[in-house]
């Protein structure tokens, strides 16, 4: 029982993703949008709110300041999520449209998953999860949210001919009210001697950390199973069994080549980033947002034949980008203590 017990608290976070997905099958009403737990409103403004309000609190100032400077470490992020995410992916559809039969509404699916800018949570937990740099994880999910706004609509003109227009001051809004807003008030509270009672807090604050890692990791079950639970709900009409196939193969392809094209790709700039920042990196590169990019699909295609097969691939990749996360944070760990040790020996 001891072992049994252990397994669990080791691996608990990938249990509840296997018991998140099959809870979603038997149960999908209760997640849904729309349904009994309201995610739209439990988990897009209460649970993200809390996060950053923690993250406002626990982060100092001059880290976040310092993050915001990291041109750098900003330009790679965007460029890669904005510029290289899209022409991989159309790369992808173009070798697939002269080599096997693919559905090409799905290859639509996919260029749209392409063009969405960074989710605001998944990409900041699992980076705190695994130890990275969360600063710079933070900043760039705010920046590219913002700038997700403007490109995004761009992007899907150019690669689809097509393009949502999407309510910028709403979106503006509600990237104040649930990031912005919540992240000052943490600040302010900090600077307002929230944490400085130095004694007591240096006891408390590894528990605080802890349980807002913790936090963070069960809001993403929460997100994974309200995903999986549209996912069985709105996918309720018949498709050939091969295209879903084949597109889980090919959001686990492109999802497992953008998380390692990164990592080698930042990895290999030593003299520019940290290893903190090569996970931030990473995981900001590669994350997708499913926040955006539902509006974007009903906007484009509600009432479409082909509805079901367009936003497959999206609604796949969402729950794929935590599965795969989940999965690399112990190894991502202990890469990070191990070049962490190698970088302190250098002389």
């Amino acid at each position: 029982m001891l072992g049994v017990a252990s397994i669990v608290k080791k691996h608990w976070f990938l249990i509840g993703i296997l018991g998140s997905i099959f809870f979603a099958e038997v149960y999908p009403s209760l997640g849904s949008m729309g349904g009994t737990l309201k995610p739209e409103w439990s988990v897009n403004y209460i649970a993200i709110t809390i996060i950053f309000f923690f993250y406002g609190l626990l982060l100092s100032t001059s880290d976040i300041l310092l993050a915001l400077r990291r041109i750098k470490v900003h330009l790679f992020i965007q460029i890669f999520t904005f510029i290289l995410f899209p022409i991989f992916v159309l790369f992808i559809n173009s070798m697939l449209k002269i080599t096997f039969s693919v559905n090409d509404w799905i290859l639509k699916g996919l260029a749209i998953v392409s063009c969405m800018p960074p989710p605001i949570s998944s990409a900041i937990i699992i980076t705190r999860a695994v130890g990275g740099n969360e600063a710079v994880a933070v900043c760039n999910t705010i920046i590219g949210s913002f700038i997700g706004l403007f490109v995004t609509p761009l992007a899907l003109f150019f690669i689809l001919g097509t393009t949502a227009v999407v309510s910028v001051t709403t979106a503006l809004i509600t990237l104040c009210e649930t990031v912005l807003l919540p992240l000052g008030v943490g600040q302010l509270a900090r600077g307002a001697g929230f944490l400085s009672f130095q004694n007591v807090v240096l006891k408390v604050l590894p528990c605080v950390k802890f349980n807002l890692t913790t936090f963070g990791q069960l809001t993403l079950l929460f997100i994974l199973y309200s995903t999986f639970c549209d996912v069985f709900l709105t996918h309720d009409i018949p498709m050939i069994a091969s295209d879903i196939l084949i597109t889980v193969i090919l959001v686990l392809f492109i999802q497992m080549s953008v998380l390692y094209g990164s990592f080698k790709a930042a990895n290999y700039m030593k003299d520019l980033y940290s290893v903190d920042d090569v996970v931030a990196i990473m995981f900001c590169s590669s994350h997708k947002s499913l926040t955006l990019g539902i509006p974007v699909l009903k906007i484009l295609f509600s009432g479409y034949a082909h509805f079901s097969q367009i936003t497959l691939p999206l609604f796949l990749y969402h729950p794929t980008q935590t599965i795969l996360g989940g999965l690399l944070v112990p190894y991502l760990k202990k890469w990070l203590i191990t070049n962490k040790n190698e970088e302190k020996l250098l002389p």
